[in-house]
């Protein structure tokens, strides 16, 4: 499910749907907005695999627990990846 397996496309385990949600957070963005522009991106990347909004959700999941999204104020937004940024 996080990796691709026999049953789950490549294009739509959880570790490439969460790439390809944040490919749509170039700016915060509700929840809302990153799922319509996913659907979107996904359709003109040639990726007709469904992906369902529960799946989605998973993938946010996946990328909040590895602490690359987090939600601040009701908008989805990209954690810093500076390394200066990070606690020791």
């Amino acid at each position: 499910m996080i990796t691709p397996t026999k049953g789950i496309a490549p294009d739509r385990c959880l570790l490439a749907v969460g790439a390809q949600v944040l490919l749509q957070l170039d700016e915060p963005r509700s929840v809302s907005q990153a799922w319509a522009r996913l659907k979107a991106w996904r359709i003109e990347h040639g990726h007709y695999a469904p992906v369902s909004f529960g799946w989605f959700v998973l993938a946010l999941d996946a990328l909040y627990s590895m602490g690359a999204v987090e939600l601040r104020r009701d908008v989805l937004v990209l954690r810093s990846t500076d390394a200066s940024t990070l606690e020791r």
